[in-house]
């Protein structure tokens, strides 16, 4: 049986600012996870490409509200960060 990834300690060394804000980042993250290992069974975020990533911007997100198209982006930043990819995201 695996563990399921826990996305909150993968984030938790890129993490700062209010509590709010690291939750909802957290939370987005979470949904990020979720459509991506839905559609590829790619759960766990190291073995992510940016394919991923720009599939979810472009496809998950695109029909939301412009501040919420720029709060994902800024969460798929932490993960790139995180990552420790240089990718680089236009919505």
């Amino acid at each position: 049986m695996n563990k399921p990834f826990d996305m909150e300690i993968f984030l938790a060394g890129v993490l700062t600012g209010a509590h709010a804000t690291r939750e909802r980042h957290i939370r987005q993250a979470k949904t990020i996870q979720a459509a991506i290992t839905e559609r590829w069974n790619r759960d766990n975020p190291w073995t992510w490409q940016r394919k991923h990533l720009v599939w979810f911007l472009n496809r998950h997100v695109n029909q939301h509200a412009e501040s919420t198209r720029y709060y994902y982006l800024r969460t798929v930043h932490l993960l790139t960060l995180r990552l420790g990819k240089s990718w680089q995201f236009n919505l």
